[in-house]
């Protein structure tokens, strides 16, 4: 069996949404502003333009795909990540809907591209409306909360309506951080820590509210998606999550009914791994292979290139089996495609 016989899923890629392709989907005022849409950062993350790909263009998105041997990718927001530094919560519910009528207009030139919804994450009443609309009306195949820059806690009742819109539409949510600032990482003056930190800690943290909030209890259908913090964490995060539940969950979180750890490894809860991850053989001996879910990232700093299903592809210490699980049926699963 080849690679390509498989028809790889990405399960997160990224689209290149620039201010100028979003434009013209807002309205006035917001389509006549002339600072950024989101406020940016100063970071040279592309080292002088040596690392990452522009990947904007459909025909070069498209032949990256090939090149990587990725049949069809699910693409997320790259400059939408910081879409929580939005604190006008109009503007923000705007440049979400403008995203998304975006990404879903740039899908439409090949069935080989899906993406998910950027959700106004300061507007847990807009979201539940906007991913209904973006579902049902624009075809996107899933919502993502961002993780950080914002003041919200995932796992706060103000999301049940959300979590129960995304339950009936038999949809998935996904939890996505950017790699970027956030509390805790003013002690560091280099990119290189900031970043190293930016993805893993926001994503953890929205988890942890999430389950001791009690939402998997709640909405027991519901899928979610905790994306680009890789999968080695897992084992130690769920002993951890049930070691403070033991002493403490009766009384601070009582919506939280069963171990941690039975959440977090049920068949509802998802994890996006990247291919050269040495503990993705640990993990799926210990967890099962039916979660984790191949991504590419593509077409940012940090991804494998060009080389980058194939990397897990080639790999002699897991499965075919779980190789097939990663590259294809779990994300086609959870995003019901």
């Amino acid at each position: 069996m080849e690679l390509r016989d498989l028809k790889v899923l990405d399960s997160d890629a990224h689209a290149r949404d620039l201010d100028n392709d979003i434009r013209q989907y807002l309205p006035e005022p917001y389509k006549s502003q002339r600072s950024s849409f989101i406020p940016s950062e100063h970071y040279d993350r592309n080292l002088g333009g040596t690392l990452g790909r522009s990947g904007a263009k459909v025909e070069e998105r498209l032949e990256a795909m090939d090149t990587q041997q990725i049949d069809t990718a699910v693409m997320f927001p790259t400059s939408g990540l910081g879409v929580g530094r939005v604190r006008n919560v109009q503007f923000q519910v705007a440049l979400c809907r403008a995203y998304n009528d975006f990404i879903s207009d740039y899908c439409k030139a090949s069935p080989r591209l899906k993406a998910v919804a950027n959700l106004p994450v300061n507007d847990p009443a807009e979201c539940a409306k906007e991913l209904n609309r973006a579902v049902t009306k624009l075809g996107l195949c899933g919502g993502m909360l961002v993780a950080q820059a914002h003041r919200k806690n995932l796992g706060s009742p103000e999301y049940y309506p959300l979590y129960e819109e995304a339950q009936k539409l038999n949809t998935p949510l996904t939890i996505h951080a950017f790699g970027g600032d956030e509390p805790g990482s003013e002690v560091f003056d280099q990119f290189i820590s900031l970043h190293t930190c930016g993805h893993p800690f926001p994503v953890l943290r929205q988890l942890t509210g999430i389950v001791f909030g009690g939402v998997p209890e709640m909405f027991p259908k519901l899928r979610i998606g905790y994306l680009e913090v890789g999968c080695g964490w897992l084992p130690y995060w769920a002993e951890r999550m049930d070691e403070e539940w033991e002493k403490r969950g009766k009384v601070e979180a009582p919506l939280c009914k069963k171990k941690p750890s039975e959440y977090l490894l049920s068949e509802n809860s998802y994890y996006g791994c990247e291919p050269e991850e040495k503990m993705i053989g640990y993990v799926t001996k210990e967890i099962g292979s039916r979660t984790l879910m191949y991504a590419s990232d593509y077409p940012h700093w940090d991804m494998s290139w060009p080389d980058s299903a194939t990397i897990l592809w080639n790999r002699d210490d897991i499965s075919l089996d779980v190789k097939k699980d990663l590259l294809l049926n779990n994300a086609k699963r959870f995003y019901n495609l």
